[in-house]
């Protein structure tokens, strides 16, 4: 009697995709060890990489042991090297890199991304390191709620008018700062938050990593001769509470203030506080009784 054996061989088959992926890899903002395993295979494993800094880029992959094509990608050249990565992404999988952290945020990189995917592209995020997030969870002021604002503008007009329509946001700020208009910014600061409390992070990562607590004061006076690259943490506005307008209250008041021989000046001024209505409503009110 015979035993029919049958052994079924199952093939590992890919089937290519129509074109290459773009990886949006995030890199250290500093320690090299944070770089993740999966940004090492992904850098080690495409055909191109787009860097913001082709030197800084091959420094890293010189460091990993990466021999890859790499091609400069920022914002003087993204008009004309675009279209030509649009071109290798139908061939080949691409990797985007800046110098340091997240691509596009704060960073070239967007125009690149939007492009990939309306031409068809499958754009994938590579994460790791972030400036915003290290710095947020070493400030001491969470992050529930947070609003990034990346580079504030070189011009002090502009800074402050920036700093001015943020100065009633209650979710916390993040700013990021060069070492030259570190203090411009602490001043501005001072000027329109006061004594604020804020976080000044200094070189996030890197041997000579610094986080500062107090105020712009404090810290103006402690970073006298700035170094390295900065984020700026602020705390938001304090929550104002919600003064119920009192109609009936003002009224009753108003009243009693004239009977006890108030002028309506001094009697008016006393009731807007209080009841929260406008002196125009006080004065009608006044009129009234």
């Amino acid at each position: 009697m015979y035993r029919l054996t049958t052994t079924i061989l199952i093939a590992d088959i890919r089937y290519p995709h129509p074109m290459g992926t773009l990886y949006v890899v995030t890199t250290p903002i500093g320690n090299l060890e944070d770089l993740t395993l999966r940004a090492i295979r992904i850098l080690s494993e495409v055909g191109l990489v787009a860097a913001e800094d082709t030197r800084q880029s091959r420094k890293l992959l010189t460091h990993l042991g990466i021999s890859k094509r790499v091609v400069s990608y920022n914002q003087h050249n993204a008009p004309q090297r675009t279209p030509q990565l649009l071109q290798s992404l139908l061939k080949e999988d691409v990797a985007l890199v800046t110098d340091a952290g997240v691509p596009a945020v704060s960073d070239p990189g967007a125009d690149l991304v939007r492009a990939a995917a309306e031409q068809g592209t499958n754009v994938i995020a590579i994460p790791g390191p972030s400036a915003v997030t290290t710095a947020l969870s070493v400030s001491g002021m969470g992050g529930d709620s947070f609003r990034f604002v990346g580079f504030p503008p070189r011009a002090r007009k502009s800074r402050r008018n920036l700093l001015a329509g943020l100065e009633a946001e209650p979710s916390t700020l993040v700013f990021f700062e060069s070492p030259h208009r570190i203090r411009a910014l602490l001043e501005d600061l001072v000027v329109v938050f006061r004594d604020r409390p804020i976080a000044v992070c200094r070189e996030l990562t890197k041997f000579y990593e610094e986080v500062f607590r107090g105020t712009a004061s404090d810290s103006l006076a402690h970073f006298d001769n700035p170094r390295g690259e900065f984020v700026v943490i602020v705390q938001g506005a304090p929550h104002r509470k919600e003064i119920q307008v009192d109609t009936a209250g003002a009224r009753t008041a108003l009243a009693a203030l004239k009977a006890q021989g108030q002028t309506r000046r001094d009697a008016v001024v006393q009731v807007t506080d209080a009841f929260a209505i406008t002196k125009r409503e006080a004065y009608r009110l006044w009129l009234e009784e």
